[in-house]
């Protein structure tokens, strides 16, 4: 074969495989099997590697994923991509229609679709050919994610029209996929993603193609950025317009003549949500004609001719099998419920926490018990209430222990404070606990030091202190279950990187009580060594802005103890700085925002946590924290002696999480 006999061919393949890749991935119409498509493939991938003058950027060829990035490249959306204003119930929605109707008149109908819970993106085209995708980030700017997106096979790589537009859409990742993805990584001993979303926005920002191809990731476009001379008056015709060139369009959209049509379709998808392939969390609703939505404008956040309904958090029955224990790296006892797998929004759901004796106590929680539980803002299980009508007699009381399941020391409430607390020092699992955090992320983030691995090491006396971890040996760790060559070689690699991380990550590491990740970044700016920190006076640390009468006695009485100086000489000895570098890149990790997307107000005062801390930490996992409670907010966070913002958030039926809960959840995700 010559190489005009060559390009024929392969323009026939790739109008072959991309004819067939429409039929399956968008239309859901297959017209080859697997087999005659993989041979087609196989084929083109021959040809093009024979011929690399062939070689085209839009070839099926590219979806397979390409060379690893060493960072995304920032992109401005020259169309800002901004959010949605919300609607919680029908009266909302009756406002929303009152709103568009006084501006623009009575002649007025609305398009709703379902709102995919995902990674909003936008995709550019040049003259019919797929040039770049990036994510929302900010709505100004975001992150060119092009070659992971190329893997999503619903993504055309060349349109049926030699078109130039930007179109926007969110990717996703459907439910069969994120149990197929959960199951692998529960195999290999990693943690299981929170929710399909996340899963897809983890995907979509590995910098390596092929971990995004491997996922089975989907898309579903739902509109134009810039509509420009494109001959269409509505939205409907625009969506119409999308599926003409090839483009992957949601087909449960509904024109609706009115709000009383809209407020029944959404009412409709209430029931049927639980029974598509994939996730949503609301519907939203547009203004169909376009006239009217150029004439209805802009806030600086969101369009006023758009809306989204946001459903309810879905609620479930299951059965209380159990009450477990575990002890926190503060001594802290934390009850948590066993109950028999439920499937809830997505994942199913077998622990739940319980905070603490008194939350048990106030819900009337027996042992058998069939409860109501639900994901708080969708992320974490937790229990509503009980089903006391459901009671046999059979149920068993439960009593919190008066002493420590780990290490059988009393346990003492302190006063001012709701759970128990076991003050050991020497308490084996508050000394696991706090090996798992010091490798976390927010602290010396030790890549493939897992929570399962951590205690295998500290089971088998490996290690007995966090010091320990700096004279692994690599015969010792290749003794352990699951750990290869390639693994042990990793994991010291990353062992040996952290030595070299900020001060202010060590600090946060050490897990000195009251000391939180921004705390610790103040403490490494303001006194710039370890030794002159731990010679501090409380009247030194005081003195800076932030540090709390509280937090500088903790601190002072942390560094006087003999053990804590014996382990800071330690890790000097290891190699590990003791200085203050400066920040590291700290890019949210899309794989644990789990408050990607929510509006979270701090109100009234947090003991533990200070605001600045507790704001960092949210916004850390892909949160907003503004000041003021509104219909837009998602979450208050309550501490005490909380006042009119705990009050409007009731009155809004807005979720609120006490201070213990909070830390709870950004524990979990450590």
């Amino acid at each position: 074969m010559d190489l005009t006999q060559a390009k024929t061919r392969v323009e026939k393949l790739r109008e072959l495989l991309e004819d067939y890749n429409y039929q399956y991935h968008v239309l859901d119409n297959p017209q080859v099997s697997d087999e005659e498509y993989d041979q087609l493939m196989n084929e083109l991938i021959e040809l093009e590697g024979n011929y690399p003058e062939l070689a085209s950027e839009d070839s099926p060829t590219q979806r397979v994923g390409g060379i690893p990035l060493g960072a995304f490249e920032k992109v401005d959306h020259k169309t800002p991509m901004l959010s949605l204003s919300n609607a919680f119930n029908e009266e909302d929605l009756r406002d929303f229609n009152k709103r568009v109707k006084q501006a623009v008149g009575e002649k007025v109908s609305y398009m709703c679709e379902l709102k995919i819970d995902g990674l909003a993106v936008s995709l550019k085209y040049e003259d019919g050919r797929f040039v770049q995708g990036a994510t929302r980030g900010d709505g100004q700017t975001g992150e060119d994610i092009t070659n992971n997106l190329k893997t999503i096979r619903s993504i055309p790589l060349k349109l049926k029209e030699a078109v130039s537009l930007e179109v926007r859409g969110e990717a996703f990742m459907p439910k069969k996929s994120f149990e197929q993805l959960n199951e692998a990584r529960e195999q290999s001993e990693e943690e299981p993603f929170a929710n399909p979303r996340n899963a897809a926005a983890g995907s979509l920002r590995q910098l390596d193609p092929k971990i995004a191809a491997s996922r089975n990731l989907d898309i579903y476009l739902y509109s134009i950025a810039d509509l420009g001379n494109l001959e269409v008056s509505t939205h409907q015709q625009a969506l119409d317009y999308l599926e003409k060139l090839g483009l992957k369009t949601n087909k449960e959209r509904k024109h609706c003549p009115s709000i009383e049509d809209v407020i029944t379709y959404v009412n409709s998808w209430l029931e049927k949500r639980p029974h598509l392939p994939y996730e949503i969390d609301g519907i939203v609703i547009k203004v169909n004609e376009l006239d009217n939505q150029n004439e209805l404008g802009f806030t600086a956040k969101s369009p006023r001719w758009a809306t989204a309904y946001k459903f309810p958090a879905e609620e479930v029955v299951t059965q209380l099998q159990d009450i477990e224990l575990s002890i926190g790296r503060t001594g802290v006892v934390t009850p948590t419920a066993i109950l028999a797998p439920v499937k809830v929004a997505g994942t199913t759901v077998k622990r739940a926490s319980l905070h603490n004796e008194d939350l048990i106590k106030e819900k009337d929680l027996k042992l058998g018990d069939y409860v109501v539980i639900k994901k708080a803002g969708d992320i974490i299980p937790e229990v509503v209430k009980v089903l006391e009508e459901r009671r046999t007699g059979e149920e068993r009381e439960f009593s919190m222990p008066t002493e420590c399941p780990a290490c059988s020391s009393e346990l003492i409430r302190i006063e001012d404070e709701v759970a128990l607390r076991c003050i050991n020092p020497k308490c084996p699992a508050q000394t696991l606990e706090g090996i798992i955090h010091f490798v976390s992320r927010t602290a010396m983030n030790i890549d493939g030091l897992g929570e399962r691995l951590i205690t295998q090491l500290f089971e088998a006396e490996l290690i007995v202190d966090i010091s320990d971890l700096y004279h692994l040996e690599a015969e010792e760790l290749l003794k352990l279950e699951r750990m290869g060559q390639k693994s042990v070689d990793n994991l010291l690699s990353a062992i040996e990187d952290s030595k070299g991380r900020s001060l202010e990550k060590l600090l946060f590491g050490l897990g000195i009580r009251h000391v939180g990740a921004k705390a610790a970044k103040t403490l490494a700016q303001q006194f710039e060594t370890m030794d002159r920190l731990k010679e501090a006076s409380k009247e030194e640390i005081i003195a800076i802005n932030e540090i709390g009468d509280k937090m500088a006695d903790s601190i002072v009485n942390y560094f006087a103890k003999p053990e804590v100086a014996e382990l800071i000489d330690k890790l000097k000895n290891a190699g590990l700085n003791m200085e203050y570098i400066g920040p590291e890149a700290a890019d949210i990790d899309e794989e644990k925002a789990i408050f990607a997307g929510k509006t979270v107000v701090l109100t009234g005062k947090l003991e533990t946590l200070s605001r600045s801390d507790a704001k960092l930490q949210i916004e850390t996992l892909g949160g907003n924290v503004t000041g003021s409670v509104s219909k837009k907010t998602d979450l208050v966070v309550a501490g005490k002696e909380a006042g009119s913002k705990l009050t409007k958030a009731n009155e809004l039926n807005i979720e609120v999480w006490d201070e213990e809960k909070l830390i709870e959840v950004l524990q979990a995700v450590r």
